[in-house]
């Protein structure tokens, strides 16, 4: 088998906007197996991700430069593989994969490194836009197909229950704040403003906080704590985080999270990827080259986001430390902006989500045509459920339309006949074929997240009903509770889910 490595780069929010070049190459390389080599830091962001195949960790990321480059030569060399593709910019990457022997090296014709690479690629016209498209680019000058998606952080369904157990005691809503930024100060919004912040959602808004942050921010959250009132950290509405999880751990407590608000920092960018509603500050930097990304694929997750910025005419100066020291940029978003932005981004409405095939309408292999179309009878009285105040949604996985064996204006007929006729408010479907490891197709929770940003849910008040494992699991992973409609034709193997026998007995549990 053929071998691709990527040399990744070595920060949280820089991986994060590589992951859709990683699902690109996926795409590009199906039958290779792909390799991913960078600071061990970041690289837990990349576990579980399918598009992986192995994690190589670079734990001498603060040795001596040399030193590392012949380690690293040492280890790729034993690998033989075909190609690298260099993310990373350094010099000292282009020359280990050369020295290593890797034939085929790509990258971006920077540093003084070209001469070492076989495909130099012309960073002309690859240098303005977002940075996700930054590394898309350098697929593209390859000759790599590259589709602009989102970028996505696989998390274990065990990880998510793990996080929502540890935030279980929180009242809700449940918002994380994120007052660090590793660049420097030019990116942190004031610390007496975070923690007067805290105390306004808590004491006017009636939510709890967590607070989060790297070991090495710890001094920042003790100095939001000395300003914030003992009388409104209690246990039921604060709990400090800070330096006190693993990345992994981070990751899923922010999927957990209502909303987020933080500086241009890692976290911001874990946040939109594991689809949590996300509040941005941002001072010294540009919104729209690290901002969080637009959604460019509607069949796939949505965020609710928004980013306060101020217009200045010294910003964005991208530099680590206010050179007027006045910080104007940052100390002119007030507190009441940020709480406005918050209430806006925190959803909330309820919802009842429901499968398709099997749960409203009679299972058929991958049905394409309208005479094999039955709806079931209770379906016609679920629009009663719009009187206590739910809104209907249909979630549908159709892998038929990547396989070319269903047409997708069929799927939106389809669909349609539930929201004209059957009062459904909306209707969701995955079009991907399962070798493209979306985030939309279940029990991936991405078509729950793109209902919450357009519908305004809150997925914890809602219900996912339907007739398979993968609608268990999608409720379960989306904080929605699962219900699991019988089917005498398969066996549910998840436990602890509630049963029902028809769509009529729904009525008996969700009042």
């Amino acid at each position: 088998m053929s071998k691709t490595l990527i040399r990744g780069v070595n920060w949280i929010g820089d991986s994060v906007m590589s992951m859709p070049a990683v699902r690109a190459m996926r795409k590009a390389f199906t039958d290779e197996r792909i390799s991913i080599i960078a600071n061990a830091n970041v690289l837990p962001l990349f576990e579980n991700n399918p598009n992986i195949d192995e994690i190589i960790r670079d734990h001498g990321y603060y040795e001596n430069s040399i030193k590392r480059i012949f380690r690293h030569i040492g280890l790729l060399k034993k690998e033989s593989y075909a190609r690298a593709i260099l993310f990373q910019n350094a010099f000292g990457a282009a020359l280990t994969c050369l020295v290593a022997g890797i034939p085929v090296r790509i990258g971006y014709n920077r540093d003084g490194r070209g001469l070492l690479l076989t495909t130099p690629v012309s960073l002309h016209g690859n240098t303005s836009g977002h940075q996700t498209d930054y590394y898309l680019s350098l697929l593209r000058g390859a000759g790599l197909e590259a589709e602009n998606t989102l970028p996505w952080i696989f998390l274990s369904l065990e990880e998510r229950i793990e996080a929502r157990e540890r935030l279980g005691r929180l009242k809700r809503p449940v918002v994380a704040v994120n007052p660090g930024a590793a660049f420097g100060s030019a990116k942190r919004w004031p610390t007496e403003r975070f923690a007067k912040l805290i105390e306004t959602l808590i004491r006017e808004e009636g939510a709890s906080i967590i607070l989060s942050g790297s070991q090495k921010e710890r001094e920042i959250a003790e100095n939001i704590k000395e300003y914030i009132k003992s009388d409104i950290s209690d246990e039921d509405s604060f709990l400090d985080l800070s330096g006190k999880t693993s990345l992994r751990e981070l990751c899923a407590l922010l999927s957990e999270c209502d909303a987020l608000v933080t500086n241009d920092s890692g976290p911001m960018h874990i946040s939109y990827a594991v689809g949590t509603p996300l509040v941005a500050l941002f001072g010294s930097t540009d919104p729209l080259s690290t901002g969080p990304p637009d959604v460019t694929d509607e069949s796939e997750y949505s965020f609710l986001k928004r980013v306060l910025k101020k217009d200045m005419e010294c910003a964005p100066c991208f530099a680590r430390q206010c050179r007027y020291g006045h910080l104007k940029c940052l100390n002119e978003i007030s507190v009441d902006e940020v709480v406005s932005a918050i209430r806006e981004v925190i959803a909330p409405g309820k919802a009842i989500f429901f499968d398709r095939d099997g749960t409203l309408c009679k299972e058929a292999h991958y049905l394409n045509r309208f005479e094999d179309f039955e709806v079931f009878s209770e379906v016609k009285d679920l629009g009663r459920f719009r009187e206590r105040g739910y809104k209907l949604i249909g979630i549908s996985n159709q892998s038929g339309i990547a396989r070319g064996i269903v047409d997708e204006g069929f799927v939106k007929e389809v669909n349609r006949v539930f929201i004209e006729q059957y009062k459904f408010d909306d209707f969701y479907y995955c079009r991907h074929h399962p070798k493209d490891f979306c985030s939309c197709r279940k029990p991936a929770p991405g078509m729950l997240y793109r209902a919450r940003a357009e519908h305004g849910i809150d997925l914890r008040q809602s219900y996912f009903v339907g007739d398979k494992d993968a609608d268990v699991l999608v409720g379960k992973a989306a904080g929605a509770e699962p219900i699991f409609l019988r089917n005498k034709n398969y066996d549910l193997s998840v436990a602890d889910v509630k049963h029902i026998g028809n769509l009529s007995e729904l009525f008996e549990i969700i009042k």
